[in-house]
């Protein structure tokens, strides 16, 4: 469908919905493995970036180059742009402002970086897209303001090459009028550990207070403390949250403060889906989907503006088959969507990854199908693997299938990240606790995927299966643990 409006003096440009071409960045680093640390990503080099943007820290009082559309003013005020927006408009294009005259090299990487708050609660469309017919836009995020001041930013790679492209911030769509400001708006070239929460960062978090960190602790004496000390506890990985986590907004917002104090960046996995596993060893999750709204909402708001990786809902979308109904299915995929605009709206510094499956689960475009009615456009992308073993070169494989598939069919990609902290000796194709199996390479950027991620705790079992048919899911072993060290 074509978007259509009067075109004003300013040439002011719209998108074309029909024309979107959303692309995904990938560090800089990720066409090159670098060494594998426990600490992430230090030592991977960030590329020289090139500034696009004119006037994009408002320091004089002109406003140009940027221009103001139908149904704004544009002035600076005390440093930041200040628009205000009139009431009225049905679209986000009746109200926008932007500037001309960008430069985009197809198969560039970008990022666009901007603060932003606004009077009311107000979505806003922001864009980086050629600025004549057929309206391609290799960027094309929604977000919500609100009275706080939040640093947004996006990389991507450029899908054209012309030197007509432009930066659009789109803002009508509402009823009543709303003030916005806008400040260090930037467009570099380039993508690196400089862009989104690693470049915030120093690294991974080690999380202090893992299962296996505690055991260690307690079991300062027993013969296999070092070892599991130094092979898996002193390694970044995810810390789970679910119905056992209690407040937990408090829960999150304890566990990304201790990370930010020192510098580190973590990972979260949010595991609270109604019907979670299928009523399986790790089974339960919130009560009713008003339960599961609510606690993801809570969850989202205890990130806030501090630097986190999220896993969304590991098994969620490949599990839509167990569930018995068409409309258990759907409401399913509502949730996900919905946990999916939480985290973007309420947690701009998060990177989030909607869980897709493992490789020799759910057919690619399948998958792919699944992620776009999950919401996977609304955040940085999808994750796969999660607790299973599966090599990083089968998943990657898996990965670009499912890129294709969701560029064929929705004219956009995803980045995806692998849990590699069981995967060293693959898959002998079971997944409860199998016999065999070996730690995978530590979280680090790059590697054949854009972060490669202990997201399932080495040692955790799987549940009451296996090689631990005694231990449930979730409780640490040690014995599994040295199991995956030794690969036996």
């Amino acid at each position: 469908m074509s978007l259509h409006r009067t075109e004003s003096p300013l040439s002011l440009r719209l998108l074309a919905s029909s024309a979107l071409t959303l692309t995904t960045a990938l560090f800089a680093a990720c066409g090159t493995a670098p060494t594998p640390s426990v600490d992430g990503p230090e030592g991977v080099t960030a590329s020289s970036l090139t500034e696009l943007v004119v006037n994009g820290t408002f320091s004089s009082t002109t406003t140009a180059p940027w221009w103001s559309g139908p149904n704004t003013a544009s002035r600076v005020d005390t440093g930041r742009l200040r628009v205000d927006v009139a009431g009225g408009t049905v679209n986000p294009w009746d109200a926008l402002i932007g500037q001309d005259g960008i430069t985009l090299v197809n198969g560039q990487a970008y990022t666009l970086a901007f603060t932003a708050s606004a009077t009311a609660s107000t979505a806003v469309r922001a864009t980086v897209q050629l600025g004549s017919a057929p309206y391609t836009a290799p960027l094309d995020q929604h977000i919500t303001l609100d009275g706080t001041p939040r640093r947004f930013s996006f990389p991507f790679t450029s899908s054209l090459s012309t030197s007509g492209g432009q930066v659009t911030f789109q803002l009508g769509g509402r009823a009543s009028a709303v003030t916005v400001f806008l400040d260090d708006i930037s467009l570099s070239t380039g993508s690196s550990t400089g862009s989104g929460p690693l470049g915030m960062t120093s690294g991974f978090y080690v999380d202090p207070n893992s299962n296996p960190a505690a055991w260690v602790r307690a079991n300062s004496g027993d013969s296999r403390a070092a070892r599991i000390q130094s092979a898996i506890a002193s390694r970044p990985g995810a810390r789970w949250f679910g119905n056992w986590s209690g407040d937990i907004a408090s829960a999150v917002s304890s566990f990304v403060a201790a990370a930010d104090a020192a510098d580190k960046l973590p990972v979260l996995v949010a595991y609270n889906i109604p019907g979670r596993d299928c009523g399986s060893h790790s089974g339960g999750g919130a009560g009713s989907p008003e339960a599961y709204r609510t606690w993801i909402t809570a969850f989202a708001s205890g990130l806030g503006s501090r630097p986190a990786i999220v896993i969304i809902e590991p098994d969620a979308v490949a599990q839509l088959d167990c569930l018995p109904s068409d409309t258990e299915r759907q409401t399913r995929l509502g949730l996900l969507r919905y946990a999916t605009e939480r985290l973007r709206d309420l947690a701009p510094n998060t990177w989030a990854y909607l869980d897709g499956g493992n490789a020799r689960w759910i057919a690619a475009d399948t998958m792919a199908q699944r992620l776009e009615s999950a919401g996977v456009r609304n955040v940085r992308g999808f994750a796969l693997n999660v607790s299973n073993f599966y090599t990083t070169a089968e998943s990657a494989s898996y990965g670009s299938a499912v890129n294709t598939a969701l560029n064929n069919r929705y004219g956009y990609t995803r980045a995806f990240v692998v849990d590699t902290s069981r995967n060293g000796n693959g898959s002998n194709g079971e997944w409860c606790n199998p016999g065999g199996r070996k730690l995978g390479t530590p979280s680090q950027v790059g590697g054949g995927a854009e972060l490669l991620l202990w997201v399932k705790v080495p040692g955790d079992s799987d549940g009451q299966c296996g090689i631990a048919p005694g231990t449930p899911a979730g409780q640490f072993s040690p014995d599994l643990a040295i199991r995956l060290i030794d690969g036996t």
